[in-house]
């Protein structure tokens, strides 16, 4: 039996030293870390410490939102370490699924961060909706007034390369067919 470690953090500007400090208290045997996302489907060291961990193994985490991003994703990542009889602690929530206490705990509490998500994701969008309805407008403030887009599709017209109008104007490429398929110069463009 070994007892493995799993540490995240989600950006290069974050530090994993508490993480690692308390799981190398918890008697981890190996330790696997990243600075990724968990959003993101590419998390490598994640993916290697579920392919090393071995029957009667134990996987520790120091919170549950390090191991997952989703209560479907903490539920496959569970299912998977069960099919592997490997056994999870969570440390901040106190979570052993050693026994039938701790794997009921483990569930609740990913419902319930699940629901937090949502309710967080819920109020963002209100909030958004009614600025949007106050008139703000979100994005960076577009590069060109009106009458710039109306010289820039002129030149256009008059055959002017894509890249000579991306250098005079010092826009991208996108940037510069987005303006030119505006309907005015009014168009919605985040540039």
């Amino acid at each position: 039996m070994a007892i493995i470690g799993y540490a995240r953090v989600s950006s290069t500007g974050q530090s994993l030293e508490v993480q690692l400090d308390r799981l190398a208290r918890s008697r981890c045997d190996k330790i696997f870390r990243e600075k990724t996302s968990g959003s993101t489907a590419a998390r490598p060291q994640f993916k290697a410490c579920i392919e090393y961990v071995r029957e009667g193994d134990v996987l520790v985490v120091t919170r549950l939102d390090r191991l997952a991003r989703s209560t479907l994703h903490l539920c496959q990542i569970a299912e998977q370490l069960q099919r592997k009889e490997v056994e999870l602690r969570v440390l901040d929530q106190n979570i052993d699924t050693s026994d039938a206490t701790g794997r009921l705990l483990f569930n609740m509490l990913g419902a319930i961060g699940q629901f937090e998500t949502e309710i967080r994701a819920e109020r963002q969008k209100e909030g958004i909706d009614k600025a949007k309805a106050r008139g703000v407008r979100f994005g960076p403030k577009r590069r060109l007034s009106d009458q710039q887009v109306r010289d820039l599709k002129r030149k256009r017209e008059e055959g002017s390369l894509i890249k000579e109008l991306m250098a005079e104007y010092e826009l991208s490429k996108a940037s510069i067919y987005l303006y030119l398929s505006s309907k005015s110069g009014r168009a919605e463009i985040s540039v």
